[in-house]
């Protein structure tokens, strides 16, 4: 079933979602070569405590972490650990907030130091994919719309979109109805209506598909070894408009980046 919400609740699950834009902004600044991810996981648990939140993952489904810190192959639900973070590296960083009664829950990719120019690429591309999803989340249009979007976006670059995951509604709980794939066909699936709140997060890899889950029961890696790119908006059509409820700004100013990709689609109080 799906839970449509109304402006009071699409506030709060904004408050959510800005207090895991946040923290995802405090943290750009400390990711870099020489970082332990275990140490990145104690400051975001810090953080969203002393902002009045809860870290959403910790304990979910036995997960024992705040965040998914998931570097190079891996796809998603990697465990910080002791591992020293390399110039070269990328570094997906998936957080998750429980607040005011709504979850917020968003990702980045970083790059660690300079990257390769074709993993500068994949990021780019993946990134520009999440925002033709968004594009799609509009009152009469249908899940596989949004699918439909990131694949043909990603594809045509050559790139492996997952299909084993996918993103996913989001509210009072991590995951609500509908499921929200990263491939599809146009006019299939459910119908997006206003109020409706997704999380849409493309998982596209260098190479092929194909992923491998591991017997830890969390952590997926590519199947041939190559990197994979992660991220994630929590959206909300709002005033018959795709809106974001996260945002990437707070990354952005960390790191002294420009851009204007948001601009369509802020939200307005």
């Amino acid at each position: 079933m799906i839970h449509l919400k109304n402006k009071e609740e699409l506030e709060l699950m904004y408050q959510s979602a800005q207090l895991v834009s946040k923290t995802l902004g405090m943290l750009a600044k400390e990711i870099k070569p020489g970082v332990k991810t275990i140490d990145l996981d104690k400051m975001a648990y810090d953080f969203i405590k002393d902002h009045g939140g809860e870290p959403a993952f910790l304990g979910y489904g036995g997960f024992p972490n705040s965040l998914c810190m998931s570097p190079n192959e891996q796809v998603v639900h990697g465990f910080p650990n002791n591992d020293i973070l390399k110039e070269g590296d990328i570094l997906s960083v998936d957080c998750g907030v429980f607040m005011n009664g709504f979850v917020g829950d968003h990702a980045y990719t970083f790059e660690i130091g300079e990257v390769a120019p074709e993993i500068k690429k994949l990021l780019k591309i993946t990134k520009e994919s999440l925002y033709k999803g968004i594009e799609q989340v509009l009152p009469g249009n249908r899940v596989g719309d949004i699918g439909h979007a990131i694949q043909t976006y990603c594809e045509k670059e050559g790139y492996g979109v997952v299909k084993e995951l996918v993103g996913h509604g989001l509210g009072r709980v991590m995951h609500e109805d509908p499921q929200v794939p990263n491939y599809g066909r146009r006019g299939t699936g459910k119908v997006l209506k206003e109020g409706i709140t997704l999380a849409i997060e493309p998982m596209i890899n260098m190479g092929t598909d194909k992923v491998r889950f591991h017997k830890d029961g969390w952590t997926v890696t590519t199947r041939d070894n190559m990197p994979s790119a992660h991220f994630e908006h929590d959206v909300a059509i709002i005033d018959g408009k795709p809106t974001l409820l996260s945002t990437f700004q707070y990354i952005y100013d960390a790191l002294g980046i420009e851009s204007d990709e948001e601009k369509p689609f802020l939200y307005k109080k």
